[in-house]
This record gives C-alpha cells, structure tokens and sequence, in this order.
C-alpha cells in the first residue's frame, strides 16, 4: 500500500501506531486500530516494518499515535527507535501544545521533528503555535473527528493567513479531505493535503488487492494539486 502510494506521487506518509482509544479518528480509522490490535500488532512490529520499508522508499515518513504509545513505550527509546529507522516527525494529536516538552527534549536529540496541529477552535494560540512549529504544520480543517467529509466549512483562509503571518514552515490540511476536488481547493490555500480515511477504507474493502486500487486514487489527488 504504501509502495503504491509512493509510486503514484505521495510526498510524504502518514503511518498509524495503533491505539486503544484513538480520540481524534472516526469510525473508519477506529475500524484500522482494532483490527490492527486485535491481531496483535505492536509498536516494535511497526519499527520493524518501516525500517524493512526504507531499504527502498525515501520519502519523508511521520509517526501519528498518541501520548501514552509513546510513555509506556518510553519516550527517549521511542524516539531513539524512530531515529534509527528514519522516521522525520511525530504527530500527538492528544497533546496539548502547551505540553509538548514532555516530549520535545528527545524528540531534538533524536532529529525527530514533534509536528504542531492547528484546529479551528485555536483561535488566539494560532500565531504562537506556529511561531514554534517545527517539520510542518498539521491543520486540522473541521471540528470533530478524522473522516471523509461532502463540505469543509471552516474558514481556512484566515487560518492560514495567520500561520503564514508567523512561521515559513509548511503547513498541510488535513481531517475530511477525500476528492480531488477537495484536494486542490485545500492545495489552493496551502502547501499540502493530507488523506487518511479515504485510503484507509480502500485498503479495508479490498484486501490484499488494495495496492492496485490505493495507487489509481493518489494518481488522481496528486493530479488535482
């Protein structure tokens, strides 16, 4: 799947840790954690699969779980561990950005860059957040869950603005994003779109066939940007 993605123009891969109780995913990525628990997938497992995947795929890859993956397992091993199998960031969307250094301290010793996310309830702590983001920007475009979305409402714009306003770090849109449609919209305002769901569901429908299936989708999104 990931290879397919790759092959077909995706810039950068978003892998899931799973976790029992992902707060900020919809039924569809909550669906891809128990399966994934259920069968008894770990976080050494997950190492071990990415480090096999860097023998051949270069491009930048981030870690999203949450913050007790990361404590039970040991902050500095972890993030020793993503070090040593090339992972750039880490995505926390359960941390608070007013206590990130629980986590940043080995996150800058290890060259693993602790990625900030902007939501639409920010508001005022947009400028600061952004004035200290580090990798890239994770903007969440919509209250509520990941998911696929039919309309994006938020004010984006204006959101942007302020990041652009405060940081030259990138910043990608991301949460509800599935058509290419959508995806140059959200390019239009950005510097990158972020898809999770979309593809996730394509993998669950069709197995070991997905690939196939993964590769034509990011064809066509990378081709609306």
């Amino acid at each position: 799947m990931i290879r397919a993605a790759v092959e077909n123009g995706a810039d950068l891969i978003e892998l899931g840790i799973p976790f029992s109780d992902p707060t900020a995913e919809g039924p569809v990525i909550q669906g891809a954690n128990l399966r994934a628990l259920t069968g008894g997938v770990t976080t050494d497992q997950i190492f071990a699969f990415v480090k096999d995947l860097r023998r051949e795929i270069n491009v930048p890859m981030v870690f999203m779980t949450y913050a007790n993956v990361v404590f039970s397992y040991g902050p500095e091993r972890f993030l020793s561990r993503c070090k040593d199998v090339a992972i750039d960031g880490l995505i926390l969307p359960d941390l608070p950005f007013e206590e990130k250094e629980e986590f940043l301290p080995f996150c800058r010793r290890y060259g693993v860059d602790l990625v900030s996310l902007i939501a639409p309830t920010s508001e005022n702590r947009i400028a600061r957040i952004a004035k200290e983001a580090e990798g890239f920007l994770y903007i969440v475009s919509s209250l509520g869950v990941t998911g696929v979305r039919n309309e994006i409402r938020t004010d984006l714009a204006s959101i942007v603005a302020t990041v652009r306003e405060n940081t030259r770090v990138p910043c990608a849109i991301g949460f509800g994003i599935s058509t290419p449609e959508q995806a140059g919209r959200m390019a239009d305002l950005s510097d990158g779109v972020i898809v999770g769901s979309a593809i996730v569901r394509l993998l669950e429908r069709y197995g070991k066939d997905a690939p196939k299936y993964i590769g034509e989708y990011v064809k066509k999104m990378k081709a609306a940007l």
